[in-house]
């Protein structure tokens, strides 16, 4: 009695933690995905923490902001977009193209029923890659809508203003490293 007990509290609590991960719909319509899951990055910590064997986190930037802004340790680098070696100055941002191979590189690391949480820098691309993985055949991908560095400081007086310093994974409490697990970084 007592082992069934634990067991339907241990059900509660993780369908509970799942239920408030899940966030609404974002008002930026780039963040928007075809499946309409998504979750902070808050959220998203806490969805791996109570279930890592299932929940899956799936950092689609280019290696170099993998590598170099640093990155959550347990997420698995598989660009959705790569770096064509041009920039962009009217946009200040480097070109970037669909990698062919982000789909392909997905399903050899995760299945198609796995739960899989997508983060960018900010919530873009991920919902891009929400969107392509859909297409694929997975079910229940969600979008990291504050992404690994957040959104930016809007406030005028702000020293901060433009930094990306609002939310996302590097601004919360979940951890995140600039250390490198061979098993997870991209290698085409």
């Amino acid at each position: 009695m007592i082992r069934r007990l634990a067991v339907a509290c241990c059900f509660l609590m993780v369908s509970a933690t799942l239920v408030w991960a899940e966030g609404p719909v974002p008002k930026d319509e780039k963040k928007h995905t075809t499946l309409g899951k998504y979750v902070n990055a808050a959220g998203a910590y806490e969805m791996w923490k109570a279930n890592p064997d299932k929940v899956k986190i799936l950092d689609c930037r280019i290696p170099q902001e993998y590598i170099y802004v640093g990155h959550a340790p347990m997420a698995h680098n598989v660009p959705s977009k790569n770096w064509t070696g041009k920039y962009n100055a009217e946009k200040k941002e480097p070109v970037l193209e669909d990698n062919p191979e982000f789909e392909a590189q997905v399903k050899k690391r995760f299945g198609e029923q796995d739960t899989i949480l997508v983060m960018c820098r900010s919530g873009h691309r991920s919902a891009d890659s929400v969107n392509r993985l859909a297409k694929a055949g997975f079910t229940n991908v969600y979008n990291i809508v504050d992404g690994f560095e957040g959104d930016r400081v809007a406030d005028d007086e702000s020293y901060f203003k433009g930094k990306r310093m609002t939310n996302g994974w590097k601004n919360s409490p979940a951890p995140w490293t600039y250390d490198l697990d061979m098993a997870l970084i991209y290698a085409p």
